[in-house]
This record gives C-alpha cells, sequence and structure tokens, in this order.
C-alpha cells in the first residue's frame, strides 16, 4: 500500500506552476481556496458554461467565486470560453500552434510536470488525429511524487545485489501503478543501500509523459540520476531508440498492450535489456482473456507478475507471481 512520503507542493510553488497558468478571473478564485485545501487538491477542472471544479483524495468539489468549496453546484463559478482561451494561450507560452503537436494527444505538459488534459473538437487526417481545436475543458491534474511509493514492491523486482527479474505489473485504473514506477526507476537508479543494490543505468519510455513528467524535456520528478527519458515518445519506437542510443540495463514504460508494443519488448528482451512495465487489468485471468498479451505471458517473457488493488488502500499489492503460474 502507499503510504510513503507525499512530495506536496508547497503554496509558493503551487502559485508558480499552476495558479499563474489560469486565466486572471479562475486565478484570482483559486487564490481565494485555503492553503491546506490547495496542497490536498489532485484535479483543478474547467468546463466551458460549466461549474468550476477541484478534485482532493476525498471528492469533487464545486468552487463558489469567493473559494468556498461546496457539494452544491448552486453557488458555483461557472467557467467562461475566455477562461479556457486564456489559460491554454498561457501554458503555451502564447503559442497554442508551438503545442501542436502534443494537443493531438489531448494533453499538454506544463512546468512542474502537471499534465493538462484538454477536449474539444478532433480534427482526422487518415484515421490519425490531425488537430484538436476549439477546446472548451480541460483538466489540470497536479503532479505529486511520492517517494518510497515503490518500497514494498522492490524485493519482488531485485533478482539479487546486482540483477532484476524482468516485472509485469498489473493494475486496474487510479490503483498506484504510475506512481510505483516512478519510485521504482528512482529506487534503480540510485540504487538501494539497505540490499547492497548498485545503481542502474534506466531508461524509461513515457509515452504519456507521466512517469518522468518532463517539460521542454527535463524531467520534472526526480527519477534518478542514472536515468535517461524519452518523452512523449510511442512505446514501440522508444524502447528500440533507447537500446540504440542510451545502453540502459533496464528499460520501464507504461501500459502496454498495442502489438507493436510486444514486438518491441521481444527486442527488449532479445537483447538482454530487463523490462519492468504494466498494464491495465483487474488480474492475471483477465489479461489472458486477451489475445495479444495472452501470447506475452505464455512465452514467460516476465519472470514476475505483481497484480495491484486498492482493497487495503491505494498501491496494494494482491499477489506476486513467478513465471509460468
Amino acid at each position: 500500500m502507499i503510504v510513503a512520503n507525499e512530495k506536496r507542493l508547497g503554496i509558493s510553488t503551487f502559485q508558480k506552476e499552476i495558479l499563474w497558468n489560469l486565466s486572471q478571473d479562475v486565478r484570482n478564485i483559486i487564490k481565494k481556496i485555503s492553503v491546506k485545501r490547495l496542497e490536498a487538491a489532485e484535479e483543478i477542472r474547467l468546463k466551458t458554461g460549466k461549474p468550476l471544479m477541484l478534485y482532493d483524495n476525498m471528492a469533487g468539489w464545486f468552487v463558489g467565486s469567493q473559494g468556498n468549496l461546496s457539494e452544491d453546484e448552486k453557488n458555483a463559478y461557472i467557467v467562461k470560453q475566455d477562461d479556457i482561451d486564456q489559460s491554454l494561450e498561457i501554458m503555451s507560452n502564447s503559442s497554442v500552434y508551438a503545442v501542436q503537436d502534443e494537443l493531438k494527444n489531448g494533453f499538454i505538459t506544463i512546468q512542474g510536470g502537471h499534465r493538462v488534459g484538454l477536449t474539444g473538437k478532433v480534427v482526422m487526417n487518415k484515421e490519425r488525429v490531425s488537430v484538436i481545436k476549439d477546446i472548451s475543458a480541460m483538466n489540470i491534474r497536479i503532479s505529486k511524487q511520492i517517494i518510497g511509493a515503490a518500497d514494498d514492491v522492490m524485493k519482488h523486482i531485485m533478482r539479487d545485489e546486482n540483477s532484476l527479474w524482468n516485472t509485469l505489473i498489473i493494475s486496474p485504473p487510479q490503483c498506484g501503478k504510475t506512481t510505483m514506477l516512478r519510485d521504482i526507476a528512482r529506487q534503480l537508479s540510485y540504487g538501494i543501500k539497505a540490499y547492497g543494490f548498485t545503481g542502474k543505468k534506466v531508461g524509461i519510455v513515457d509515452e504519456r509523459s507521466e512517469i518522468a513528467g518532463c517539460y521542454k524535456g527535463v524531467p520534472q520528478n526526480d527519477v534518478g540520476p542514472r536515468t535517461d527519458v524519452l518523452d512523449a515518445c510511442p512505446k514501440a519506437y522508444g524502447m528500440t531508440m533507447m537500446i540504440r542510443s542510451m545502453s540502459p540495463d533496464v528499460i520501464i514504460t507504461d501500459e502496454i498492450g498495442m502489438e507493436q508494443d510486444i514486438s518491441a519488448l521481444r527486442q527488449v528482451f532479445n537483447a538482454g535489456v530487463k523490462i519492468i512495465t504494466s498494464v491495465h487489468g483487474y488480474s492475471r485471468e483477465d489479461i489472458l482473456s486477451r489475445p495479444v498479451l495472452r501470447d506475452l505471458l505464455a512465452e514467460n517473457m516476465f519472470e514476475k507478475v505483481i497484480i495491484l488493488s486498492k482493497s487495503r488502500g491505494t498501491g496494494t499489492i494482491e499477489e506476486v507471481l513467478d513465471s509460468g503460474e
């Protein structure tokens, strides 16, 4: 269970990284919310014509014009389209065109590694998203690194003082797998004195910019001194690129599932590089119901399979299976 040291945003950092990326009207409202509430915030949601909302680990709250939080939407501030437009202008440093490649994926990353999800009109070009325009909603997901989130899982990943098991983490949504992967990378990169484990060269292929939380190519989360990151790079390309260019001891990536991902994993395995990755799922049986992943498990590429849940809190380790079990 993840109960480690959460690296919360101080209020001055919150102001610099979050507050000043919002429209003037929304900024003035958020400033009125208590420091305690802001430090606990996980998401701020803006949607044209709908109430301003703030989510913490307890619930979602409607935000009033005086910064008051309520479960009743009656007195909430109603977000204007201008709030969305102004915020996006600030987040893109006055050049929305410059972040068009990120927008195609439905999000941009701002300073501090905070990810801003965006929705609007999707324009397609030959079965690919060409652009998302007429942005009408944004969800600012506040990045909070949890140092020690992987403490309970490290003993299952380490083979001995100098080597690792190829590991697959199976987890439902919102069970802490990305937080865990981030801390696994950090611990492997620094080394773990308690186990006599020396630091390894780690390669993170961060397709959704969530593990390292890069801003302008620089990780905003501490993923360790021996870690290299390919940000916003498709996993299938990134894994092979990392092997060719950075000679990693281990590659870490998130949410495999496509056929091309599996092909790239085989290349990593055949190159003798260790793999730690994750997949959405609820159990080994759930994964076996999907043909692509079933074939992968049948190859026994993964020597350890770790299943997470929220049964005893976020990041609960439900089961640890060895290859072939």
